[in-house]
C-alpha cells in the first residue's frame, strides 16, 4: 500500500492546525488526525454550485461569493454551472491553502485560479459578507464541516440567527444561500427558516453515482416582504 506523505502543516487562527497529505495522486486535509476534505471525494462540494445555479435560475452574469477554497471542487463547478461572465469570489481563511492550490495541488486546480472573473481573498468570509460592496447573487458557504464544524468555533457564527441574516442582507432579491454539511440538523433548518429564507435540503452522496457518505446541501432563497 502506498504510504501517505506529509507535505505541510499550516497554524489555524485559533489554534490547531492544518495537514496536507499525499499518498499518490490522492491528497487530504486534515485538522490534527480528522481527515476535513479528500480529493476522492468531491461529489457534494461541486453539488454546492450546481444546485445552487439551478435555484437562481440562469440569472446573467451572477455575482457568487464563496466561503471555503478547499480542493476547489465547488470552484470549478461554480465556474460551469453559473455560465460566462459570473462573478466569482472566493474567501478563505487559511493563507496556506491558497499557496497548496498554487503549489503541490495545483494539479487538482489547473487554470481555475486564474481564469476571468474570479478573485482570491485571503480573508474571513464573514468579513466579505459584511461588508458594504454590491450585493451577491448566491453566497456558497463550505465553511468547516458546515453548522456543526470541527475546526475553529468563531465559524458557528455564520451560522447562528444573527449570521444568517447578514448573508440574506447580503443577497439581491430571490438569491440563494447555500451551505454544505456533514449531515442533517434540525435547529440549524429552523434558524435558516426563520432568518428570513424559503428552505430545502439535498441529500448527496460524497462519491456521486460511486456512493460515499451523504452529506446535505442546504439550499435557502431569500424571501422578499411577507412571501413564506
Amino acid at each position: 500500500m502506498i504510504p501517505w506523505i506529509e507535505l505541510d502543516r499550516a497554524a489555524l487562527p485559533l489554534g490547531g492546525e492544518l495537514r496536507l497529505m499525499r499518498r499518490g495522486q490522492e491528497f487530504s486535509i486534515k485538522v490534527g488526525v480528522a481527515e476535513l476534505m479528500t480529493s476522492r471525494l468531491c461529489a457534494s462540494e461541486e453539488a454546492l454550485a450546481t444546485l445552487a445555479a439551478e435555484k437562481l435560475g440562469g440569472r446573467k452574469k451572477p455575482k457568487i461569493l464563496i466561503g471555503g477554497l478547499g480542493m476547489g471542487f465547488t470552484l470549478r463547478a461554480a465556474q460551469s454551472a453559473f455560465g460566462a461572465g459570473a462573478q466569482i469570489v472566493v474567501a478563505e481563511l487559511v493563507p496556506a491553502v491558497v499557496r497548496w492550490a498554487r503549489g503541490p495541488m495545483a494539479e487538482l486546480f489547473g487554470a481555475s485560479l486564474d481564469q476571468p472573473g474570479v478573485t482570491i481573498v485571503e480573508a474571513d468570509v464573514a468579513t466579505l459578507i459584511r461588508a458594504p460592496k454590491p450585493r451577491y447573487d448566491a453566497i456558497l458557504l463550505d465553511v468547516d464541516n458546515g453548522p456543526e464544524g470541527m475546526t475553529q468555533a468563531a465559524n458557528d457564527h455564520l451560522y447562528s440567527m444573527k449570521g444568517l441574516a447578514t448573508a440574506r442582507a447580503a443577497l439581491s432579491p430571490r438569491g440563494v444561500l447555500a451551505v454544505w454539511s456533514q449531515g442533517p440538523d434540525v435547529a440549524f433548518a429552523k434558524r435558516f427558516e426563520k432568518a428570513g429564507f424559503s428552505v430545502e435540503d439535498k441529500r448527496v452522496r460524497a462519491g456521486g453515482v460511486h456512493g460515499g457518505p451523504r452529506h446535505v446541501i442546504w439550499l435557502g432563497v431569500r424571501r422578499e416582504g411577507g412571501e413564506r
